[in-house]
């Protein structure tokens, strides 16, 4: 199927990339008449029997750091092979900067590729790595000397230049990697999960050192990844997939905030998800009457749907709130039993037994020492929270 290019609700941010406070980069896929950078065009790949990419349609944007983010089997590398060149469409088309890529090799391509492994030479130093593509393109000596100093100095690496890959960390080789796939000054770079070897406090560190290294050279970036921590830190805009489709794009605010499906709302993050049908349906509000719910769901946007519809309301833990007290709303509150407290430094995270029998996830932020002293095991609490906290999905 064809894949809608944006987010179903606008973000209210401004235009930035990575920080909207101070980015500079522009939001080209907010502009109606800005030309995307890659196309991909009614693209299907078929292994055999087995479709591993599904019709799909997609503009990527010059300057973006674009993640493809997606479990494992959903297609997201096929989609990034074949940008690369590595393997061709069954059908449809792949452009870059205008230029069809049907029937380029992989070497002609104005792209360059780094790997989940790193795939470093281990024979040869820092610096020999990442001259190595330079060499084999026969530029002049003086001129690779330069690019890769200049090249060491970005990833902070210009210390350990004589050094061989063994001698260095995980995160420092990944950085080596990164170079030498930027050194040759490709128009596009493709990372398939870049991050995947790093453990989790090194990862954190990494995917700054990759934004702002994204931001420096002004490459575009495409990142594969099934990590979606990584995915909302690193893009500009992140493609959902899901069984060879693209089941949403947008940034990471919307994708989170305004999931399109019940998939996308369970895959991107921890989400609760309360059955129920529509009872009131107007332009600006919507409410809900669910088995599992002590009052009816209000949530304030409209959606187009047939009287009486099932649908599911979708609420993130952390907006929701407890009170020993019965709160003063009549709208979007409920009743249940603490039954398990994950204490996580940053915030404690309760599973909350309703009385109806569905379980609740709620989290809350550890703002002062004693917060977690409020609320303990086997506590009967009221959950509540505003109108504006949930979305409802049709799908």
């Amino acid at each position: 199927m064809t894949i809608a290019e944006v987010s179903t609700k606008p973000s209210p941010a401004t235009d930035s990339s990575h920080n909207p406070l101070t980015s500079p980069q522009p939001s080209l896929w907010r502009d109606p008449d800005a030309k995307p950078f890659v196309v991909f065009e009614n693209v299907t790949k078929n292994f055999g029997d087995f479709t591993a990419v599904d019709n799909i349609s997609l503009n990527i944007y010059r300057r973006e750091l674009f993640c493809l983010l997606g479990g494992s089997g959903s297609g997201k590398s096929t989609l990034l092979r074949m940008l690369a060149g590595f393997e061709q469409p069954t059908s449809g088309r792949i452009l870059i900067d205008g230029v069809d890529m049907a029937g380029i090799k992989p070497w002609n391509r104005p792209v360059n590729m780094m790997f989940q492994s790193y795939a470093l030479f281990p024979h040869l130093t820092v610096e020999k790595n990442i001259a190595f593509g330079l060499k084999r393109e026969g530029i002049a000596d003086s001129d690779i000397k330069k690019r890769v100093a200049d090249m060491l100095d970005m990833v902070q690496l210009g210390h350990l230049g004589k050094r061989k890959p063994h001698q260095l960390s995980g995160g420092q080789r990944q950085r080596v990697a990164l170079a030498r796939a930027l050194v040759k000054k490709p128009k596009l770079l493709l990372l398939d999960e870049p991050l995947g070897a790093l453990d989790k406090k090194l990862r954190e560190e990494t995917q700054f050192e990759l934004m702002n290294i994204q931001e420096e050279t002004g490459v575009t970036f495409v990142v594969v990844t099934h990590d979606q921590e990584e995915a909302m830190t690193l893009a500009t805009r992140i493609g959902v997939m899901n069984t060879g489709n693209i089941v949403q794009v947008g940034e990471p605010h919307d994708i989170y905030e305004y999931p399109n499906s019940a998939f996308v709302a369970r895959f991107i993050g921890s989400v609760n998800l309360i059955e129920g049908h529509i009872i009131e349906d107007e332009v600006d509000r919507v409410r809900v009457k669910s088995k599992h719910m002590d009052a009816p769901l209000y949530i304030n946007h409209g959606i187009s749907c047939a009287p009486g519809q099932q649908v599911n309301v979708a609420i993130r833990p952390e907006k929701i709130l407890l009170s020993h007290e019965l709160p003063e709303q009549t709208d979007n509150r409920c009743e249940g039993v603490i039954v398990d407290i994950a204490y996580m430094g940053s915030m404690s995270i309760f599973r909350i037994h309703l009385d109806s029998g569905m379980e609740v996830r709620v989290t809350q932020p550890n703002v002062a020492r004693d917060m977690g002293a409020r609320f303990t095991w086997n506590d009967r609490v009221h959950l509540y929270w505003d109108v504006d906290s949930a979305v409802v999905l049709t799908a």
